[in-house]
């Protein structure tokens, strides 16, 4: 048996490797032992409490501390074996990057989840975690990056060559892609500033449709003929954006044109009629009507309503019944709408007398 045992295999003898398996098993069972009461207390721990900090502790003992033990109890098992000094320092390196893959885990996966918790509180948090994933995507790898570097470091690598190869590879970057970095930088301004979000309806220049996605690069806005429309974020940010999902309420103004023919008496009775009809209409509120101007063919009445709301098929809705309404009442009070018409005077050659012919066409208004 002992002479079983003095055997060698790859520079160590049996006895060896059996005691470092061993160790291993050991450490392995200790560690699935605390995994399992450790973890099950914090499970039982955390449905007790309201807050989510004690789930994404478990998370993450889960995914990245246990794992890394695993890991950590190899290395202590079989460090004491007698390899050659490549294969030490092989597996010190490879415990390294193991160690620091599952440190930057944790680092990022800390700063996802303080981001989104920080959203939380925000009725439309959903949007706001749509939004924030390019900012995390950017965070993460300026995390991994410095994380790299750190890593050369402790290995005892020049970083100063490496860092000041990245600043001017970063320089020669900036200035080939100056229009992405503006996009990105752009894209910083909308996510802080929120001159717009997931969801509203804005009008830029002639264009206008609802923001369906925001990037790091381009923002995406569904048109009202149901077509998509990408814009850069940097052309969206310099130009003048009406964004009509941050209305309380919206103002409606229109102008009615009643014949000439009307009577002082039905003149005076227009704006009470109108106003009557916004005050029947619930969701909308009377602020004026006047009798504004004498038109080419009409006389003039402006009026000022507010609808309660910014929704647009709302607004289009409680319009045409206001509309309904006043044709209703105007006709019922003898009051004619007033059209284009042209009056033509003609006289013969040495007649005073004139023959007048009315020429008139309905137009869309």
């Amino acid at each position: 048996m002992n002479e079983f045992l003095s055997k060698v295999f790859l520079g160590n003898s049996i006895k060896d490797w059996g005691i470092a398996l061993g160790v291993f098993a050991g450490l392995y069972i200790l560690i699935r032992i605390l995994k399992h009461f450790i973890i099950k207390y914090f499970t039982k721990f955390s449905e007790k409490t309201e807050t989510t900090l004690d789930d994404f502790v478990v998370e993450v003992l889960k995914k990245s501390v246990v794992p890394a033990l695993y890991f950590a109890a190899g290395y202590f098992a079989f460090k004491s074996l007698n390899f050659n000094e490549k294969v030490h320092d092989a597996l010190e390196v490879a415990l390294m990057f193991i160690f620091t893959f599952y440190v930057l885990r944790i680092i990022t996966s800390t700063i996802k989840y303080f981001v989104y918790t920080s959203l939380d509180k925000y009725d439309d948090s959903e949007v706001k975690k749509k939004q924030a994933r390019g900012i995390l995507i950017i965070i993460n790898a300026i995390v991994w990056m410095l994380g790299f570097v750190f890593l050369l470091d402790n290995m005892g690598k020049d970083v100063t060559t490496i860092i000041t190869g990245l600043g001017i590879g970063g320089i020669a970057i900036a200035l080939a892609a100056q229009t992405i970095l503006g996009d990105l930088f752009s894209y910083f301004v909308i996510f802080f500033d929120r001159p717009f979000e997931i969801g509203d309806y804005i009008v830029v220049d002639d264009k206008s449709g609802v923001i369906e996605y925001i990037g790091i690069k381009t923002t995406r806005i569904r048109t009202l003929t149901g077509d998509i429309l990408i814009c850069s974020n940097t052309d969206l940010t310099n130009a003048r954006v009406h964004n009509y999902q941050k209305m309380e309420r919206r103002r409606v103004l229109f102008t009615l044109g009643v014949l000439y023919e009307s009577t002082q008496e039905m003149l005076e009775m227009i704006p009470g009629i109108i106003k009557e009809s916004i005050d029947e209409i619930e969701g909308i509120t009377y602020d004026r009507s006047h009798f504004s101007g004498y038109g080419a063919f009409s006389l003039d009445f402006e009026t000022v309503y507010y609808v309660e709301d910014n929704d647009y098929a709302l607004h289009m809705e409680k319009k045409q019944k206001l509309f309904l309404a006043i044709f209703k009442k105007f006709k019922k009070a003898g009051i004619g709408f007033a059209y284009p018409t042209q009056t033509i005077y003609m006289g013969s050659d040495g007649d005073d007398a004139k023959e007048d012919a009315e020429l008139t066409g309905k137009t869309e208004s």
